[in-house]
């Protein structure tokens, strides 16, 4: 039923205080959680979506060390054991909705955070606090080639900051403390007044920076808040916000793909307020849009590509693993679908991104949902369907889908007294 007031309307209107579902215990929720506006099919929906995707991370991580897999097949079984930082980032943050949901019995969920935590403190590789990007999940032995990765780095850190405030536990505060004021986040500038995309033991500094508008808030904001090693304030203002009009909306942004709009955004609630820059909530909102008009207007090429099926992101392809989207066109579009599009931009566009979900897994069933949720892409046109899922693909879905039901992620991290400050000294205000 869409009448009255949108769910994103809603979700605007009430805010965390009144769309944070209370809890009745470290994992009891209320008797009917569901948010207003929001269906029981919804619900549903998206319960499904965040128990697969705590199947993903707790499956595939490891039970020595905790640090879970880049990737996986998507109906289980993987053997693979190379790890991603920003994966880990994504599954603490995700044992934290699977605690307050009851997915597992909240012991072992503890048990798990404590672990991965203490591994990453006292055990895992770092530069100045920074983590390597890809490393084996047992060993912590770097990948070939990887990188010690700035934005990985802060994906984590939102994870590991979130644990701190959901668990309360002596030990996770802890560890959680020690991780995030070892960072000595002005080394990564390199002597500049932005950040560099990493380091590598054999070349040093990456000369490729963080200047432009992209995920990188979370990155900016991690460090001006810092207790221990910060960054000034005024470096928020470095980095370039370049303009797209596309179909009569003007939104912030950049050649890139559509999660450029989500990942700063499942931690940080940007609801409500604005720096001088702009209102980023609204523009990621916008940028949606126009992802959506985009994918639509290439129907003559595709035509799978529908109101209720759209969506490209950085993901696998038929071809390997690609970064695609639009506006302006990016990548070889062949027609692929990607779940986590829609699904981490469920903010945003609450119905229709709903709309695709349902959609997907409608038309397409167990081709497409497996153990572990979606498969991380396919495409309709020429019947390619991925085998994998990919860690941070599915992260953003799940924390996206919690925030929309809840706000649980927003609540717990933005708790945290560093995040709050890092958005006051910047400059947010409320709008």
């Amino acid at each position: 039923m869409r009448s009255g007031l949108t769910r994103r309307e809603l979700l605007l209107l009430l805010g965390n205080a009144a769309l944070a579902v209370p809890l009745l215990g470290s994992n009891a929720w209320s008797s009917d959680p569901r948010p207003p506006g929001m269906s029981r099919a919804d619900e549903e929906l998206l319960d499904d979506i965040e128990r697969t995707g705590f199947a993903f991370f707790w499956e595939q991580a490891s039970p020595n060390t905790g640090q879970v897999k880049d990737r996986a097949l998507a109906g289980g079984g993987d053997t693979r054991r190379i790890s991603s930082i920003a994966a880990t980032g994504f599954g603490l943050a995700t044992l934290c909705i699977a605690d307050a949901r009851g997915y597992r019995p909240s012991q072992q969920i503890r048990g798990r955070v404590r672990k991965t935590l203490k591994w990453l403190a006292e055990k895992a590789r770092h530069q100045h606090g920074f983590f390597f990007h890809f490393f084996d999940m047992e060993t912590g032995e770097p990948a070939r080639n990887t990188e010690v990765s700035s934005i990985d780095t802060s994906i984590l850190l939102c994870g590991v900051l979130t644990c701190r405030q959901h668990f309360r536990d002596p030990e996770i505060v802890d560890f959680a403390t020690r991780i995030y004021e070892r960072v000595e986040w002005p080394w990564m500038l390199n002597g500049g007044d932005t950040f560099s995309m990493g380091w590598r033991p054999a070349t040093g500094f990456i000369a490729t920076r963080w200047d432009t508008y992209s995920e990188l808030m979370m990155l900016y904001l991690l460090a001006v808040g810092s207790p221990s090693h910060p960054i000034p304030a005024n470096l928020w203002n470095n980095f370039k916000r370049p303009l797209i009009d596309y179909e009569g909306l003007r939104y912030v942004s950049t050649r890139a793909p559509l999660f450029i709009h989500q990942y700063s955004h499942a931690f940080f609630d940007f609801r409500n307020q604005h720096d001088k820059y702009a209102n980023y909530f609204e523009n990621s909102v916008n940028a949606t849009r126009a992802h959506k008009k985009f994918c639509l207007s290439l129907k003559a090429r595709f035509p799978d590509y529908s109101e209720d099926l759209w969506g490209i992101t950085s993901s696998d392809s038929a071809h390997g693993y690609v970064a695609w989207g639009g506006p302006p066109e990016m990548g070889p579009i062949d027609g692929s679908i990607v779940p986590s599009a829609a699904g981490g931009s469920l903010p945003f566009l609450p119905d229709e991104c709903i709309d695709v979900l349902r959609a997907v897994r409608r038309r397409f069933g167990p081709k497409v949902w497996k153990r572990y949720g979606y498969a991380d892409a396919f495409n309709p046109v020429n019947g390619w369907m991925d085998a994998d899922v990919v860690g941070i693909n599915v992260g953003i879905m799940v924390l996206m889908a919690e925030n929309l039901r809840s706000g649980l992620i927003w609540k717990t991290f933005m708790a945290n007294p560093e995040a709050q400050q890092a958005m006051e000294k910047v400059g947010f205000v409320r709008a």
